[in-house]
């Protein structure tokens, strides 16, 4: 490939000289004849010399000054509007609550299989420096709760509980709640606080995998650098990107791929309400959001260390009569320049080609979700011997 290159940029190089060269003699200018010597002998002997013209003075133009532009004002800042910075103290730590609750019908062959799941993550967060503009931030899992409900199968675990323990007959995913407790991630964010880059991924993957090669490249699939980015994002993509009023509006579009699993596209939209009106949020500013969420199938559809291959399909949020687009709340504390609580609601509907063994089917799948979030200045675990 790389001599095909070189010959091509090699002819490529000789048609421009050549091209050049033609111009060149394009634009030449013509020779100048020169006078034809007379044959006869002059009548005066005596030469006479043409008389030299003085060359004609030229007055120097008067260069008139250059007109100067006025300088363009910078538009003045809107008093009314609020800017939603994040402030950050060197080793001055912030914990976050992050609950999610999911309820789900799935219809495969006529029967229809109800879950639902609820999981709360703990994060302590540690701001460790700052560089220029920049901000590093450790995040750690600090404890999990996860209850899901199959059918009446039940599966609970608590990471707060001494003998944290699981289900009896689940051993695998007990282990694996276990790794997640503890996990570090080194967050790098930007001077608009988006999230630039994330260090521990590898380490992360490794403690999940165990050792397990389908299971390391399972989670290596679905584990990206930008899932990673908003897993670990502080301000989960809800803080306004510049300065806003009361009554603006305004959009964020977010992407996440899982590899063999698919990939996700939340449009997120905003409305800055101004300060909350009810009681106990009178002190902070009120953001409401609708979201709209399309799920689509993997480009090349492949297992990848899963049990089953996604083949094609759809899901997106619900727009039929009577449906409204899910709401939800944030609230900004403008004195600690943090988001203190949000709460979002995702809705997913659609059907799914799902082949297992070699066995396609096809499987209806109707989806709600409710996130709620939480940040404070301690940690929100009940254990009365976490570090703070």
């Amino acid at each position: 490939m790389s001599r095909i290159r070189l010959m091509i940029a090699s002819l490529a190089l000789g048609v421009f000289v050549a091209f050049t060269a033609a111009q060149d003699v394009k634009t030449q200018p013509p020779a100048q004849e020169q006078p034809a010597k007379s044959t006869t002998s002059p009548q005066d002997p005596k030469k006479t010399e043409p008389k030299k013209e003085e060359p004609k003075k030229e007055t120097p133009k008067k260069e008139e000054p250059k007109k100067e532009e006025p300088k363009k004002e910078e538009p003045k800042a809107d008093p009314n509007a609020r800017t939603f910075a994040l402030k950050f103290e060197k080793d001055k730590k912030f914990y976050q609550e992050l609950k999610t609750q999911v309820s789900q019908v799935i219809k495969v062959q006529g029967q229809d299989v109800t879950q639902k799941q609820e999981s709360t993550y703990y994060f302590k967060w540690n701001p460790l420096k700052q560089v220029g503009e920049k901000w590093e931030l450790e995040q750690e899992v600090e404890g999990l709760k996860v209850s899901i409900d199959i059918s009446g199968n039940t599966i609970n675990y608590d990471s707060t509980q001494p003998d944290a323990s699981v289900t009896a007959g689940n051993p695998t995913l007990m282990e694996f709640f276990r790794k997640l407790v503890g996990t570090k991630f080194v967050v790098t964010l930007d001077k608009a606080f988006k999230v630039e880059a994330v260090s521990g991924k590898d380490e992360f993957i490794r403690k999940l995998s165990g050792g397990n090669n389908q299971l390391d490249s399972l989670f290596r699939n679905i584990v990206t650098d930008d899932s990673l980015k908003q897993m670990c994002d502080p301000t989960f993509y809800l803080v306004p990107d510049s300065p806003r009023k009361p009554g603006d509006t305004w959009e964020k579009k977010a992407a996440i791929s899982l590899g063999p699993i698919g990939k996700y596209e939340v449009t997120y939209k905003f409305k800055y309400v101004g300060p909350g009106t009810e009681e106990g949020k009178k002190e902070y500013d009120k953001i409401e959001v609708e979201t709209d969420v399309t799920y689509t199938v993997p480009k090349e559809p492949g297992t990848d260390g899963l049990f089953f291959r996604i083949k094609e399909g759809k899901l997106e949020q619900p727009k039929g009569m009577g449906e409204q687009p899910p709401k939800g709340v944030i609230y900004y504390d403008p004195k600690t320049q943090r988001i203190v609580s949000a709460e979002i609601t995702l809705k997913l509907k659609g059907e799914l080609t799902v082949n297992i063994g070699a066995t396609d089917s096809k499987v209806e799948i109707y989806q709600e979700q409710k996130t709620i979030l939480r940040t404070g200045d301690s940690s929100f675990l009940s254990s009365p011997s976490t570090s703070k």
